[in-house]
């Protein structure tokens, strides 16, 4: 049985994104990921935390449920090598990485997590990719309140937000917000 004081915040959303990187880069061994339980009435709930909440007129996704989105909206067709600078491990830091080629639609999807309370300079070395665009898109979920919650009320409190980035070669500077998880969107072909 849940606790009404056990929600999804921002801590435990953004905790989350950083396992699911780890799924990501395992693909081949890691078919599916589920997340239960799905949905709660704000006011009869047997189990928390829950994905999406609900009263008898209104619903709300949790900070997690975008996370869950994010990776569910942002697959990849192959699998790219991610290594970070120094070879460092993934997470160290708090810096947590995978990277996917959409070859559908022929872009690179990046998704990184900074869970660090300050912004990062990352640095993408997309040398193998061919035909790279002049922008690219960030979907960014971010919060500096860890404690951060959505609500009946306040039901866009932690969302997505899109922004365009410039894309000069195929080294490409990105800074990320501190506490976030983004997906960077590049167009171009491996």
């Amino acid at each position: 049985m849940g606790s009404p004081d056990n929600k999804n915040n921002w801590d435990c959303a953004i905790s989350e994104a950083a396992f699911m990187t780890g799924l990501e880069r395992n693909a081949d061994v890691v078919t599916m990921a589920s997340y239960a339980p799905l949905f709660a009435h704000v006011d009869a709930w047997q189990w928390t935390p829950d994905l999406i909440w609900f009263d008898n007129l209104k619903a709300y996704g949790t900070p997690n449920y975008y996370v869950q989105k994010l990776f569910a909206t942002n697959p990849g067709t192959t699998m790219l090598p991610v290594q970070l600078g120094n070879n460092a491990k993934n997470g160290q830091d708090n810096l947590f990485a995978s990277a996917v080629a959409d070859d559908k639609v022929g872009e690179v999807v990046v998704k990184l997590v900074n869970y660090s309370p300050q912004p990062r300079t990352v640095t993408l070395n997309l040398a193998g990719a061919k035909k790279l665009g002049k922008s690219g898109k960030a979907i960014v979920l971010a919060s500096n309140d860890l404690n951060a919650v959505n609500s009946i009320e306040q039901p866009m409190n932690i969302a997505p937000k899109e922004e365009k980035f410039t894309v000069k070669s195929s080294t490409i500077s990105y800074t990320l917000a501190p506490n976030s998880f983004t997906v960077l969107r590049v167009p171009g072909k491996r």
